[in-house]
């Protein structure tokens, strides 16, 4: 048995069915695509169900991968065990109606012992308990000793999920020894004692679940393989333990080397933190490159988890600062050859994991004594068990996963109120929920249009002229269906086909009129439910019935501005990209004949110098004059060319691709202009955050640009008129006036001054001596704190024996300043005692130290109260 690197089994997998007519295809996206089943991908197979059922064409007959995959389901093991980790690989062969058990399992055997050389002697197979082909195939072909073929039952050896196809499945074992056995004379495969360890399993599809349980046969029998990448690893290197592995090793090693701690094979409190830091590192990057943004829900969820997990364990080794970055550089480093992905995002990669380890930073410390403080009054009330309420909290208000929360708790011993966690939790969603559109805001219900039939479904022809000729097929007025529509009634209209673009995909609908004769309505807005195009409408003259024939207008000026601003967008996308990195990915989008926004992935604001570039940039392209394009075209074809798709987005298997020269391809179904230099100009007007690691850009074109312009116009003629000079001299007036301002107001500071020492002569002549203290008191207007303590500072400085009491009346405010001479404070006199009393009159509190204290008050007119407040005190 040789002995082979972990990125050598996966290419020599690879390369072994690639040779067998396998289409050799890249993993799929950590992110699954159309499918709200699953988080995260969680085995080779997931990504491929679409194939399986038939609801997208295959590459190929024939199928190989490896397969990056996340499960997190035993989170709480990892670190404890040689076994757990949350990423894994998954190494999958896959035949859609082609070969079936024979050659799978023939193929398998070969790949195992001509390619791996395992020794034939310490390969065991499993079959399911009834598949009597599989067993023939594993003896009388493969030659296997009958002894070493092992019937199991339907929980060990029958794939199956719900309805659907299913199959028996026949596993291969390795025996590692009779050293790991239980020492049972009957000790084989579906043994608990670690002695055998399953590494293949091939799954044969060939029959079909019905709702009642019934099995019938498939007329397309399938196979579906899976070999975990690390398990077969841990065999061809021969250790137990994933983290001894080649590759996951070189990352442990390096956080033996920033925390100085050394590894000791799982057998320390430390190991723990080693093996919790080097399994979510892994995982962290991998999902970073898949577009995957830190955030408190959903995956996102499961990504900062991950991340701050990683981190507080790099704490508890004794890391300073942020560290993960520089594992990620190892992660890269040791699978970039693989996943060329990662070492394409590298750059964003740490730079999200710098800004989140750092944002962790911020809130652990005050988390951590939060907590603390948590286990201080469950230990004096004897309790161990944290309630909902400040669980929530800790997650909501300071960003502590609740999941690291409970793990704090459990190595005090204690535990928290998971179920009163999820109300509290649920009570935010329902807040949320609440906040959203209400259902009359919402576009019209699908069921409003149920007696539609599918065959008439509205066809849109306004990709090429914006008027039409077309048949009412049904009119609705308060949602119920109508003959007819009149001058100022609302409605809809629905239109066998139609030049109107219904809203989609962040696009708004056309408006324009509906003609017949001398009658017509106005739509205001179309918008899609099914496939029906849905034009909202208002009776403007004469009436429209259901049958009529009629003219279709878009109003042109309107699509034309919003076509403007729609290629405008593609453009601002990709300068996005060629500036600030290949991660922008689009997360939402509105275009509207106004103007638009864009929301995108990025970690951080953008900067002033990067925004005047993408600008710039954008402009540029606009003023090159490309031309752009539109094509229909297969999916696959279309992800061939490179054509940048929204994901998550249900697409069809034909799609349309708009190119603006070679700048920019997109998956798109709306309106655009026909070169870019109808774009005119674009202005980048905002740039803000909407969400975590989601950032948004708003710009106007056209006649938006234009009104901006003019506004702008407006209020530079406004301010020059106010200043009475010229625009060009507008900057060198506003610099003068400032220079005046600045030294006025150094003249009118130098007055008060002056004004506050000779108030400082009188005051002390005025002072009432009571029970041999001098009391001092005065009121002023808007003078601020520290004007108030020089003056303090003055008479302190001139007698001893004082207590000084002054307050200032800003913007109807109080602020008090209490200040005792040093021999007082000697007696016992503490202005910060003082100060509550006195600032309490006046409806305000504060305190300080013993020689001088200040607080803040709401009601002046009971400043003089205060002060003979003061007196009594004394």
């Amino acid at each position: 048995m040789e002995k082979l690197g972990l990125n050598e089994i996966r290419e020599r997998f690879l390369n072994f069915y690639e040779k067998k007519g396998h289409v050799r295809h890249k993993s799929f996206s950590l992110v699954p695509e159309n499918d709200k089943s699953l988080l995260l991908i969680n085995s080779g197979m997931a990504p491929l169900k679409p194939y399986f059922v038939g609801l997208e064409t295959v590459p190929g007959n024939r199928m190989t991968t490896c397969q990056k995959c996340i499960r997190t389901g035993d989170i709480d093991n990892i670190g404890y065990t040689d076994r757990h980790g949350t990423f894994f690989e998954m190494l999958g062969n896959f035949s859609f109606g082609d070969y079936f058990k024979e050659q799978s399992v023939k193929w398998g055997w070969e790949f195992i012992t001509e390619e791996l050389k395992l020794p034939k002697e310490r390969v065991w197979a499993t079959v399911y308990e009834t598949d009597d082909e599989a067993f023939n195939i594993w003896k009388n072909v493969i030659g296997m000793p009958e002894e070493r073929i092992v019937r199991l039952g339907k929980d060990d050896n029958f794939w199956e999920i719900g309805v659907g196809p299913c199959g028996p499945c026949s596993e291969i074992y390795f025996d590692r020894g009779p050293e790991y056995g239980c020492g049972k004379p009957d000790c084989k495969p579906g043994c608990d004692c670690d002695r055998y360890i399953e590494f293949w399993n091939h799954v044969f599809s060939q029959f079909s679940r019905d709702e009642d349980g019934n099995y019938t046969e498939l007329e397309h029998k399938n196979i579906d393989t899976g070999m975990g990448l690390e398990r077969i690893a841990c065999i061809m290197q021969e250790t137990d333990s994933i983290f001894a592995i080649d590759t996951i090793q070189y990352i442990l090693n390096g956080v033996e080397k920033l925390s100085g701690v050394t590894y000791k094979h799982g057998k320390t409190k430390e190991d723990v933190s080693i093996r919790i830091v080097t399994d979510h590192i892994r995982s962290v990057v991998f999902m970073l490159s898949d577009g995957i943004m830190p955030s408190n829900e959903g995956r996102g969820y499961v990504l900062r988890r991950l991340l701050r997990r990683a981190a507080r364990h790099g704490r508890l080794l004794g890391i300073k600062g942020t560290f993960m970055s520089k594992l990620a550089d190892r992660v890269v480093s040791i699978s970039g050859g693989a996943y060329p992905e990662l070492v394409e995002k590298q750059d964003y990669i740490k730079n999200i994991i710098n800004i989140e380890e750092k944002k962790f930073a911020e809130t652990i410390d005050q988390g951590m004594n939060i907590i603390n403080e948590y286990l201080d009054e469950m230990k004096k009330a004897g309790e161990t068990v944290l309630d909902g309420e400040r669980a929530f909290k800790l997650y909501d208000t300071y960003g502590f996963p609740f999941d690291l929360t409970k793990e704090i708790l459990e190595d005090s011993g204690c535990t928290a109120d998971e179920e009163a966690f999820e109300k509290f939790m649920e009570q935010q969603k329902e807040l949320a929920r609440s906040s959203q559109k209400s259902v009359d805001e919402i576009a019209w219900q699908d069921e409003d249009l149920g007696f539609f039939k599918s065959d008439e479904d509205t066809e849109f022809t306004g990709y090429d002229k914006l008027e039409d000729e077309a048949e009412i097929k049904a009119i609705l007025v308060d949602r119920k269906v109508v003959d007819s529509i009149s001058e100022g009634e609302e409605g809809v209209i629905i239109l066998d086909h139609t030049p109107f673009y219904a809203e989609m995909g962040g696009q708004v609908g056309d408006k324009g009129v509906i003609e017949c004769g001398s009658s017509s309505v106005a739509v205001f807005d179309t918008v899609k439910a099914k496939n029906l195009y849905v034009h909202k409408v208002k009776g403007v003259s004469g009436s429209i019935s259901t049958g009529d024939k009629v003219t279709a207008k878009v109003d042109r000026i309107n699509r034309n501005n919003i076509a403007r601003n729609h290629t405008a967008t593609h453009i601002l996308q990709a300068a996005l990209k060629e500036v600030l990195g290949n991660h922008i990915s689009q997360a939402g989008s509105y275009v509207d004949a106004s103007g638009l926004r864009f929301d995108y992935t990025h970690f951080e604001a953008v900067s002033q110098e990067d925004l005047r570039k993408i600008e710039i940039l954008a402009n540029e392209k606009i003023c090159e004059f490309l031309d752009v394009t539109t094509e229909v075209m297969s999916i696959e074809d279309a992800k061939k060319t490179g054509a940048t798709a929204l994901f998550g987005e249900k697409y069809g298997d034909e799609v349309r691709v708009v190119s603006v020269g070679d700048f920019s391809k997109e998956f798109c179904g709306g309106t655009h202009l026909s070169n870019s230099g109808q774009v005119g100009s674009i202005k980048i007007t905002g740039e803000t955050g909407v969400a975590a690691g989601v950032r948004r850009i708003e710009a106007i074109t056209g006649m938006g640009l234009y009104s901006r312009i003019n506004e702008f116009d407006e209020l530079i003629g406004n301010v020059t008129d106010i200043l009475k000079t010229q625009k060009n001299n507008l900057v060198h007036r506003l610099e003068s006036l400032l220079e005046e301002n600045r030294a006025m107001k150094k003249e009118l500071d130098e007055l008060k001054k002056a004004s506050m020492g000779d108030s400082a002569e009188s005051m002390l002549k005025d002072a009432k001596v009571i029970n041999g203290v001098k009391l001092i008191t005065g009121k002023f207007e808007d003078t601020e704190i520290d004007d108030l303590r020089s003056l303090s500072d003055q008479l302190r400085a001139q007698e001893n024996g004082l207590i000084i009491v002054l307050a200032s009346v800003k913007e109807g405010k109080v602020t008090f300043l209490l200040s005792v001479s040093d021999d007082l404070q000697e007696k016992g006199y503490h202005a910060g005692k003082m100060i509550k009393e006195v600032a309490k009159i006046a409806g305000g509190g504060g305190g300080g130290k013993a020689n001088m204290a200040q607080a803040g008050a709401k009601d002046p007119s009971k400043i003089e109260e205060a002060f003979a407040f003061a007196e009594t005190l004394l």
